[in-house]
C-alpha cells in the first residue's frame, strides 16, 4: 500500500492511500490533469508527427513541424522518448528513462507546501513516529491526517 501525506497550506494536510504504483499514477492522472500539461508520456518523432497526420517524407512536415525534426536530428526517429512536464519542464522530451510514478510524484507535488509519499505501510507508520516533519506544531495535522488514515486501514490501532 502507498500512503500520501499532501500539505495544502501550514496547518491544512489530507491523507489518502493508492493499492500500488499503477493505482497511484492512475489516482494523480486523474486528479492533477490539466489542459497542455502532459504528466507522463513515451513516445517518438514518429509518433509524434504521425499524430499530426504527416510522415517525414510529407512536404510541409519540416515546415510546421519544425521542433518535432529538430528531435529527430538530435536522437534518431525511433526513440523513445520520455515527456513529463512537471519532472522534466513542460515541453521537454528526453531520452533519459524516467517512471510513470516519479512523474506522478513530481506532479503530485506541484503547488503543495509539502507532500510526503511512502510506498509501504511500514515505512509510513515508522515516518508518523520518527519522521521530524510530523513532530510539533506544524507537524501536527500532517501526523494526524496520517494517523487517521493508518488507523482507517488498520495498519496502526486507535491507541488514544
Amino acid at each position: 500500500m502507498i500512503h500520501v501525506v499532501e500539505v495544502t497550506s501550514p496547518g491544512k494536510a489530507n491523507a489518502w492511500f493508492a493499492f500500488d504504483r499503477e493505482d497511484f499514477s492512475r489516482k494523480v492522472s486523474v486528479a492533477k490533469a490539466r489542459e497542455g500539461r502532459v504528466i507522463f508520456t513515451v513516445t517518438s518523432p514518429r509518433r509524434l508527427l504521425e499524430a499530426a497526420g504527416l510522415t517525414p517524407q510529407s512536404p510541409e512536415a519540416g515546415a510546421s513541424h519544425g521542433p518535432i525534426f529538430e528531435l529527430a536530428e538530435k536522437h534518431g526517429w525511433d526513440t523513445d522518448l520520455y515527456r513529463a512536464d512537471d519532472l522534466l519542464g513542460e515541453g521537454v522530451y528526453d531520452p533519459e528513462p524516467v517512471s510513470e510514478f516519479e512523474a506522478c510524484v513530481a506532479t503530485l507535488a506541484e503547488g503543495l507546501h509539502a507532500c510526503r509519499v511512502y510506498l509501504s505501510d511500514e515505512s509510513a507508520t515508522r515516518a508518523l513516529y520518527g519522521d521530524p516533519f510530523y513532530q510539533g506544531r506544524e507537524g501536527f495535522p500532517a501526523h494526524m491526517a496520517l494517523r487517521e488514515q493508518l488507523i482507517a486501514l488498520e495498519v496502526i490501532s486507535d491507541d488514544l
